[in-house]
């Protein structure tokens, strides 16, 4: 019962980090790219992050 249950979590395929490379490289704001890529954008965050990526903050 101790096991923790993680809803959705999908692995990152190798033409989805492909892609978040050509799109925050390009300067998309976080959402857009959680769109295109339909990804929450806690979980693109997170992945830019991992990768060094800067990823815009529009307001």
């Amino acid at each position: 019962m101790s096991e923790r249950f993680e809803r959705h979590r999908q692995p990152w395929r190798q033409d989805e980090v492909q892609k978040l490379h050509q799109l925050a490289g390009k300067g998309m704001a976080l959402r857009a790219i959680a769109k295109a890529l339909t990804r929450s954008e806690e979980s693109v965050k997170d992945r830019a992050k991992l990768d060094r990526l800067k990823i815009v903050k529009l307001r």
